[in-house]
């Protein structure tokens, strides 16, 4: 089974080079941590509040910041590669 989802690259990398922690971010949106690794993994999109908060946090575009790129978890899974689809 293929399971396609969008991927943010560039929160995964802003939140990175920030430093700041994925359950401290949480606390500052106002959202559980479970609910902002599911956007940062791809499996919940973020709404536009959520967008404008993160943007603002993290000192950087909102459409840089959630650009897309797609993962397919199958090749993930069966080759121990990540295929990234555009």
């Amino acid at each position: 089974m293929t399971l396609n989802r969008d991927i943010y690259p560039n929160l995964k990398l802003r939140l990175y080079t920030t430093g700041i922690r994925q359950n401290r971010l949480a606390r500052m949106l106002g959202i559980h941590e479970a609910s902002l690794s599911r956007i940062m993994n791809g499996f919940r999109e973020p709404t536009g509040d959520i967008r404008v908060h993160l943007a603002e946090i993290l000192q950087s575009d909102p459409d840089w910041l959630f650009y897309k790129m797609q993962v397919s978890d199958d090749v993930a899974f069966s080759d121990n590669h990540v295929a990234f689809h555009q």
